[in-house]
């Protein structure tokens, strides 16, 4: 009876991949006339924000690759990435352009760093949690400006993303802590010594352009994918059942149930996600602002395959990453809800003028149960994370 259960399970995993694939293709075939319209907006969205922004960066990250002046970053700042964050000093180079440049540079660049043999396995995917975010680029003109017409809650945003970043960083300072593996030297030298001049200058250029081009091209089928996934889950109910699914919690928590759709679209692929929750009508726009910086922090799944896909040409886990960037998200819609109500230039919310002490004093006590909640539940997570690196540092040292 064992045996054959263990069969089903296995046939089961065999058969899914293949399963799915074949409903995608016949959802592409059924609602052909959305999908058409949702392929479009994706390459209109990948032409206009994701080309402009992150071609230039890949070409100058492949660029700077062929220099050493990533090993002299790494000697000159490795007294301050070592105590904070437990990796050597050039992960300040990825940890930089991570945030500077946005998804998915920082994982681009580790990559590169674990393969070139700068870092150890455990360093890498350290860093990994922490240096793949979304860049400023995005936050303060795509998502403040354009999606909530305010730069101030751009600028917030990204304050409490790069806050929440570090802190990811911290936390993740204790990854795989007793790994013993180290780097040698003289593959570092060798790796630094290899480094661009006029005589190769050429060769180089288009090596990196070459690269680069492919992969912005890679990200592009992700973003036009992602938009046709969400379009088919939308249109055939799913996107709603799961919503249904959800309400509970957000009954819980005391949170309007008609963010929960947005929330699940910008789960699965981050720029819509975001335009949703953006678009909701809400006197508490705090509570809009807050939903961003989860998914920003987030990054959503479309992104993870992303990273996914970068990794997977080295030995990296994707694990410490997923972590991470939930992680991410939590501490940076925590420190959003903090300070939106606690300092004042950062206070967008629309108070009533005129309202009577008794509804006054019953907004603040159901915003401390609110704030309650929430706080309760990122200490569960925290938990949660902390005994899951505890167990793989025991699993380690034994």
């Amino acid at each position: 009876m064992k045996n054959k259960s263990h069969f089903v399970c296995l046939s089961f995993k065999r058969n899914l991949l293949p399963c799915l694939f074949c409903l995608f293709t016949i959802s592409l075939v059924v609602f052909s006339k959305e999908n058409l319209v949702a392929t479009k907006n994706g390459l209109l969205l990948w032409a206009n924000s994701v080309v402009p922004a992150l071609l230039p960066f890949f070409i100058a990250t492949e660029l700077l690759a062929h220099t050493n002046i990533v090993s002299n970053i790494g000697k000159l700042l490795n007294k301050v990435m070592k105590p904070i964050f437990n990796v050597p000093g050039i992960g300040a180079y990825a940890f930089v352009m991570g945030i500077i440049s946005g998804y998915p540079i920082g994982a681009k660049i580790v990559t590169k760093f674990r393969q070139d043999g700068l870092c150890t396995k455990a360093e890498a995917e350290r860093l990994l949690a922490f240096t793949n975010n979304s860049g400023p680029l995005f936050i303060i003109g795509t998502v403040g400006i354009s999606l909530f017409c305010d730069t101030t809650t751009g600028l917030l945003l990204f304050i409490t993303h790069f806050i929440a970043c570090v802190c990811v960083g911290i936390v993740f300072r204790f990854w795989k802590f007793n790994d013993k593996e180290v780097v040698s030297v003289c593959t570092n030298s060798t790796k630094a010594s290899s480094h661009v001049s006029f005589s190769n200058l050429g060769n180089v250029l288009s090596s990196s352009i070459s690269n680069a081009i492919n992969t912005v091209v890679g990200i592009g089928g992700f973003v036009v994918l992602f938009c046709v996934i969400i379009s088919i889950l939308d249109n055939s109910g799913v996107l709603n059942i799961c919503a249904n699914c959800v309400y509970p919690i957000f009954n819980f928590l005391k949170l309007d149930i008609s963010f929960a759709k947005p929330l699940i679209s910008g789960f699965i692929e981050l720029t819509n996600g975001i335009k949703q929750v953006a678009q909701i009508p809400s006197k508490a726009i705090s509570i809009n602002t807050t939903f961003s910086a989860f998914l920003l922090g987030f990054g959503g799944i479309s992104v993870m395959l992303q990273v996914f896909s970068i990794t997977s040409k080295s030995d990296l886990s994707i694990k410490p990453y997923i972590l991470g960037k939930l992680l991410h998200g939590i501490i940076a819609a925590f420190f959003t809800y903090i300070v939106i109500n606690n300092c004042a230039f950062f206070n967008l919310d629309i108070v009533p003028t005129f309202s009577p002490n008794v509804e006054k004093s019953a907004s603040i006590l159901a915003n401390y149960f609110n704030f309650y909640n929430i706080f309760i539940l990122l200490l569960a997570v925290l938990f949660i994370l902390f005994l899951i690196i505890k167990r793989k540092k025991f699993a380690t040292k034994y």
